[in-house]
């Protein structure tokens, strides 16, 4: 009985890797028919793909083959004459008459607009754009002595009587104001920006100048326009629990701090400072 029982161990031993050899064989024969039916699979419809953009390219050539051929209309050059399609192949009137930029016209409107632009940055421009202008101007022969008087001259109070109103009331208007509004309780806006700090996260400050630096501002600083241009106001005034503006003012962003500006004047009224973020 032992003997049979070692013989039937012995003989199961020499079978199971023959058993094994043999469900390789037929796995790798399973994959190598999978792989073959995706390659006529692919084979197959890359055909059919190839037929398609055959088929279309016949049908175009064949509706080209239908149409007319174009024809050009000949129109005489006048304005208003011919189809609209036509204007595209005819040059304008200062496509006629253009002869370069060496013309006594195109350099006199050159002249001119240089004398322009020179004027206005020796006016109203930075100190750098006036020193640029300034260098122009005497290399071309300008006067530019004339212009620098002209900015000195320059009088805000004549510029703003277009209302027929007092300058001096004007300048009045910071009296009026009453800085008092810090202390109602509406107006807490320290423990509203504690309570909401992301509405006081602002993006980055742009100057309106280039090389501007930030520079701690008092009451009674005059600002130039460009300060409390439009893109700085804030619109609304209470969302950050500030007291609305008087007429003829604008809460106004100035880097970190918050000016209340006179908008006919450009002289700050009141300033809270390190207001946002």
């Amino acid at each position: 009985m032992r003997k049979a029982l070692i013989g039937l161990i012995l003989a199961a031993t020499a079978i199971t890797p023959v058993a094994a050899e043999a469900q390789r064989g037929d796995r790798a024969q399973r994959v190598q028919e999978h792989y073959q039916r995706l390659e006529q699979r692919n084979q197959q419809r890359s055909g059919q793909r190839q037929a398609r953009q055959e088929a279309r390219q016949e049908a175009r050539q064949a509706q080209r083959a239908a149409q007319p051929p174009a024809q050009v209309a000949q129109g005489e050059g006048r304005r208003g004459e011919g189809r609209r399609g036509d204007r595209g192949t005819r040059p304008s009137g200062y496509q006629r008459g253009w002869q370069g930029p060496n013309t006594p016209e195109f350099r006199r409107d050159a002249d001119r607009y240089n004398r322009r632009a020179q004027e206005n940055a020796i006016r109203s421009g930075t100190r750098e754009q006036r020193r640029d202008a300034i260098r122009d101007a005497r290399r071309d022969g300008n006067d530019w002595r004339q212009w620098d008087r002209d900015r000195d001259r320059r009088d805000w109070r004549d510029d703003r009587r277009d209302n027929r109103r007092d300058w001096r009331n004007d300048r009045r208007r910071d009296r009026d104001w009453n800085r008092g509004w810090r202390n109602d309780r509406r107006y807490d806006w320290q423990g509203w920006r504690y309570r909401n700090r992301g509405a006081y996260r602002l993006p980055r400050y742009y100057a309106p100048y280039r090389g501007w630096n930030y520079s701690r501002l008092s009451i009674g600083f005059l600002l130039q326009p460009l300060f409390y241009d439009q893109r700085y106001w804030i619109g609304d005034p209470w969302q950050y629990r500030l007291p609305p503006a008087p007429y003829g003012a604008q809460w106004v962003r100035y880097y970190g701090d918050v000016l209340l500006v006179d908008t006919y004047t450009g002289e700050v009224i009141d300033v809270i400072h390190d207001f946002f973020w």
